[in-house]
């Protein structure tokens, strides 16, 4: 049984995919996101070392909850595609419950996906940080075509996507930016729905607790008005923002 890095695991809300999730937060990410709240998850020294075996026994726990809901799981980190073997494997696993399957990926690394891996994705929550390569770069320390690759390869195979666009005042909002994505978005086949999230700073803490500075303590948070401004360059172009 094939083994992976997890940080942790918990049950959601409907953020991460339909219905109530199993979230499970695979440990290790290739990139260094400004704002990520989730900055322990870059490491895999703080996760732990569990079997697919393991991890489909904790679910099989809610298995009920989560049918009745209407949810599955989803497997995020950190980056899945990190631990291409292991995040296969419990898709597969998962799936073979009967259960809703979701991958939540930078798309960074979706050559690491393979089509047996997708198959057994019902949904892919994808985070396109950037459309400008300079600002993507800035924003993650890593390139953006290999997202932009992997979103063509699932909007050609028909795989469900939700689009996710993290708005950064000063850093993310460039028209230009917003507008290079949402173009980008409108050509892809199988998009369901495109979520602006605002950034916020509650993983500020935990920069602290790991000793690693919070770069973007003095950006602030986007008012309703830039907010709503950006999610109408998406619904300009037709997409379910």
């Amino acid at each position: 049984m094939t083994t992976g890095a997890v940080h942790s695991w918990d049950l959601a809300t409907a953020v991460d995919g339909p219905g109530t999730r199993f979230v499970v937060f695979t440990a290790g990410c290739p990139l260094r996101c400004l704002y990520c709240h989730n900055p322990e998850t870059r490491f895999e020294r703080y996760g732990r070392r569990v079997t697919v075996e393991e991890v489909v026994a904790e679910i099989a726990k809610y298995r009920r909850f989560i049918e009745v809901a209407g949810g599955g799981v989803t497997i995020s980190g950190g980056e899945p595609l990190l631990q291409p073997a292991f995040t296969a494997e419990l898709l597969h696993a998962v799936k073979e419950m009967g259960l809703h399957t979701a991958l939540d990926t930078s798309g960074f690394l979706g050559a690491r996906a393979s089509d047996e891996l997708l198959a057994d994705t019902d949904l892919v929550l994808l985070d396109i940080k950037s459309w400008d390569p300079a600002t993507y770069r800035h924003v993650t320390g890593g390139e953006v075509g290999p997202t932009l690759e992997f979103a063509r390869r699932l909007s050609d195979l028909g795989t469900p996507m939700w689009i996710r666009f993290v708005l950064v005042p000063g850093l993310t909002d460039d028209p230009a930016n917003v507008e290079g994505i949402a173009a980008f978005v409108a050509t892809l086949k199988s998009v369901e729905r495109v979520d602006v999230l605002p950034f916020h700073k509650m993983g500020a803490p935990k920069y602290e607790a790991i000793g690693l500075p919070f770069r973007l303590a003095d950006t602030p948070t986007p008012d309703v008005e830039l907010v709503e401004r950006v999610r109408g360059r998406f619904l300009a172009h037709g997409l379910p923002a």
